[in-house]
């Protein structure tokens, strides 16, 4: 969903409201729009597609376009960490923004907390940092790396005449031993989604300071190494490949033209263009050592060409055809795991670009109202299992490789209903063979067992 959907969806939802049947003012919708933009829902992965893509992370090649041996090779029981036991936990302020996972460290974000620390064998919290007035919206720590964890947070705290904040967001880094924040970037503009910051070989990129620059930031000082900036009229996205970054550049004009895909040197910055691409090519998300993007071959229709983009610019191409209407779509290693609004689960090949299996989710779906959809899935490599939680707190395993369901559970981290919401969706992450499941402020951790 676009975030032009889902502000649309705001206002529809704010101007139909009424309580104790006085109906919301005029102004009321714009003015939680406003307030929401800082916290934009979904980066859409294309006009065609109208689903937000996550990269869940490379693994193993599951397309059969090699690893064979990997492929066949058994899937072993799951087996806790050292010191680990089942737990749960309720963190009010200090998780419903959501949580990242480090070690053995989960750093979550809440209302009152921009970073909370958890054990992740016993849930305990090992320390905090208060958020810089509000804390909404569904940004939180976003990477943890040589022991600082990055994060963002509000700017200020001062409000405007009326009442408000004013806006303004902040990069942070903190030390994530005793969360002692190390030190802070103003950004541009309030957006804190995976294109604002990212980790690259040696540095921080960021953008900043300016909405058409992105700086290498010293990751324990925060200081400036590098700059890099693109003409005016230009829209460039950004993603990373083994620690180095690209941009993805197209001309901001409604008809759609080429786009330029540059390597920018981790080191210096320098700029080189690895290939011009017909078409506006949307980032979907990266496998492996390559981008994966996406075009609509036509405007209107839902047949997309997706493809895959080596870092020295070698391409691959396959067709890919929407069927039905997509809630989620990710990224798990070689495969585009694709869940539609009715319950069904795809897994499309970004090798061969064929569709390996579509089965039954496993869990019950949200309403299609919901303007988040479903939480993106995570795969133990380890057992072969890929991993679905639902609004409600079901979960569902499914064999990568063949998409059985091979278990099944249920956590109480869930709503009675999977009723439309403007809040942030479960969350489900793997601690080795341990998940934690994720929902407003309740965590639980649980290891799967799977049967032969």
């Amino acid at each position: 969903m676009t975030t032009e959907q889902v502000e649309e969806k705001v206002r529809e939802t704010l101007r139909a409201v009424a309580l104790d049947r006085v109906r919301a003012p005029g102004d009321l919708a714009e003015t939680v729009v406003r307030r929401r933009s800082r916290r934009r829902y979904s980066q859409a992965a294309g006009a065609a597609v109208a689903v937000a893509a996550i990269t869940v992370g490379a693994v193993f090649g599951f397309g059969g376009g090699g690893g064979t041996a990997e492929h066949d090779r058994p899937a072993r029981p799951a087996a806790s960490p050292d010191g680990w036991k089942p737990w749960k936990s309720s963190a009010p302020g200090a998780a419903e923004r959501g949580c990242v996972v480090e070690g053995s460290a989960l750093y979550c974000s809440g209302s009152k907390y921009d970073v909370a620390k958890f054990d992740a064998n016993t849930g305990e919290r090992l320390w905090t940092l208060k958020v810089n007035r509000e804390g909404d919206g569904p940004d939180h720590a976003f990477a943890v790396r040589d022991g600082v964890v990055y994060a963002y947070r509000n700017h200020t705290a001062d409000k405007e005449p009326n009442g408000d904040y004013i806006g303004g967001t902040d990069l942070m880094a903190v030390d994530a031993d005793n969360g002692e924040m190390l030190w802070t970037a103003e950004m541009p503009q309030d957006d804190r989604t995976d294109q604002a910051a990212m980790l690259i070989d040696g540095a921080v990129l960021a953008n900043t300071p300016s909405l058409r620059t992105m700086s290498a930031l010293d990751p324990r000082t925060g200081e400036e190494k590098w700059r890099h900036t693109w003409d005016k009229g230009i829209v460039c996205e950004r993603t990373v490949l083994s620690g180095v970054p690209y941009l993805l550049c197209t001309q901001d004009t409604e008809e759609p033209g080429d786009t330029d895909i540059f390597r920018l040197d981790p080191a210096t910055g320098s700029a080189e263009k690895v290939v011009t691409m017909p078409g506006r090519q949307q980032l979907v998300g990266t496998s492996g050592d390559r981008m994966v993007l996406v075009a609509a071959k036509s405007v209107g229709t839902k047949d997309l060409r997706l493809t895959n983009v080596s870092g020295s610019g070698e391409q691959t191409a396959h067709s890919y055809r929407i069927e039905g209407e997509p809630a989620n779509s990710d990224i798990v290693g070689d495969l585009l795991i694709s869940v539609s609004w009715q319950g069904k689960a795809s897994a499309y090949s970004l090798t061969t670009g064929k569709t390996l299996w579509t089965v039954p989710v496993g869990v019950k779906m949200p309403g299609k109202d919901a303007i988040t959809g479903l939480a993106a899935p995570v795969l133990s490599a380890s057992q072969w299992v890929l991993y679905f939680v639902g609004p409600t707190g079901d979960l569902s395993g499914l064999d990568v490789r063949t998409g059985k369901q091979v278990w099944r559970g249920h956590s109480d981290t869930g709503s009675q209903k999977p009723e439309p919401s403007f809040g942030n969706p479960p969350q489900l992450l793997l601690y080795e063979d341990v998940l934690v499941a994720r929902h407003d402020s309740r965590i639980v951790s649980l290891l799967p067992r799977i049967e032969d």
